[in-house]
């Protein structure tokens, strides 16, 4: 458009713009951003929520995650966690933040996992981590697995979430899958592949070591073995600290007890066959935040999850 213009002076026209061109072979990307990626004195002011969003964004290299599901970078592996299910009016999913933080500190992303849903759907979900987290939770319903009338003193997970741990522990060991099982956890791996379970321990071992007051003991570990490595110790015994009144009697093949109290109940197992299938007795998300053979457990974890192939976008 040209503007009036006062007798004898030469019409301003405004600058011509350009449209930018459709023909690109390839969409324009995005120069990254270091600056927004968020360090660890901005998370302490943008709040879990958004570290989350941030952290699912950008790599830890500072570039969009668009970028790195070539192959071509590093990315922050993602990690499928259980938690406890809480019944009533309105059910929900309870996951403990201990659980949570040691993953994220050695770089990971958690993504909790509602008991819902239907196999199909869980195994789509499995397709889409790099690794699985099974936590500590209630006791086993054996009547329902057909291990024994459930014992009086059992409080008992509900059937639903019982079922889907079950399943997600059997295709996470058949794709390969890294797995860490906590406690529950850790029984729940032994009795997916067809180990016995101990209910009731002052009944079913009368004076053993009582664990279900959360008690700080020693534990040896089977030098030379997946979880030794995984924890970095080259000493036969640890401190742990264990919450259990259940615990594993024995652990078929290809299963192996690789960690043991000073009675001899089975504290810690292993796959023989798989690349990262560790299972403890004991709790290692309360060890706290310092260097310990229960962070290196964890960074070791995540590490794993970090070696697996590309996995299908969520």
């Amino acid at each position: 458009m040209v503007r009036p213009t006062t007798k004898g002076a030469t019409p301003q026209r405004r600058p011509r713009v350009e449209a930018p061109s459709t023909n690109h072979a390839e969409p324009l990307a995005r120069k990254a951003n270091p600056s927004t990626t968020p360090s660890k004195s901005r998370v302490q002011l943008i709040g879990a929520r958004s570290y989350l969003l941030q952290t699912l964004r950008y790599s830890r290299f500072g570039a969009p995650r668009s970028t790195v599901h070539n192959g071509a970078m590093p990315r922050a592996p993602l990690i499928a966690v259980s938690g406890l299910l809480e019944t009533g009016g309105s059910p929900s999913l309870r996951l403990h933040n201990r659980y949570v933080a040691p993953l994220m500190e050695a770089g990971a992303v958690a993504l909790a996992i509602p008991p819902l849903g239907s196999p199909d759907q869980w195994n789509a979900l499995l397709e889409r981590v790099d690794g699985l987290l099974l936590t500590g939770g209630d006791d086993f319903d054996a009547q329902r697995l057909g291990l024994g009338e459930t014992h009086a003193t059992a409080v008992v997970t509900p059937p639903e979430k019982q079922d889907q741990d079950l399943h997600l522990a059997r295709r996470a060991l058949e794709a390969d899958l890294p797995v860490l099982g906590i406690c529950y956890g850790m029984q729940l791996l032994g009795i997916a592949g067809g180990a016995s379970l101990l209910q009731h321990l002052p009944e079913d071992r009368p004076g053993s070591q009582e664990h279900s007051g959360g008690v700080l003991h020693g534990v040896r570990v089977a030098l030379g073995s997946k979880l030794a490595s995984a924890m970095g110790v080259g000493q036969l015994e640890v401190q742990v600290v264990s919450r259990h009144h259940q615990a594993l009697e024995q652990v078929p093949e290809p299963w192996v007890a690789v960690g043991w109290d000073s009675e001899g109940l089975i504290e810690a197992i292993e796959h023989s066959e798989h690349p990262f299938a560790l299972g403890v007795q004991w709790h290692p998300e309360l060890a706290g935040p310092g260097p310990s053979p229960h962070t290196e457990l964890f960074r070791s974890f995540v590490a794993a999850a970090e070696a697996q192939p590309p996995t299908k976008p969520l």
